[in-house]
């Protein structure tokens, strides 16, 4: 599991998907989001704006999954 490390206290969901380089675009972020396969701590999650901190797992269904500190 790779490790992403963000120097805030939390980031949007889909600010980190674009940060990690998951997505080269905010769009990008909101569509993968939208199509129901981005889970945060197990759980599918549709909000982009879903504040994500230091701990929590990411996974996108058959690209990666991460966790952030």
């Amino acid at each position: 599991m790779k490790e992403i490390k963000i120097n805030t206290d939390t980031i949007k969901l889909d600010q980190l998907l674009k940060f990690s380089g998951i997505t080269q675009t905010g769009g990008q972020s909101k569509l993968i989001i939208n199509q129901g396969i981005v889970k945060v701590n197990g759980e599918v999650v549709k909000k982009r704006g879903k504040k994500i901190k230091k701990g929590d797992v990411i996974e996108i269904k058959d690209i990666d999954k991460f966790i952030v500190i």
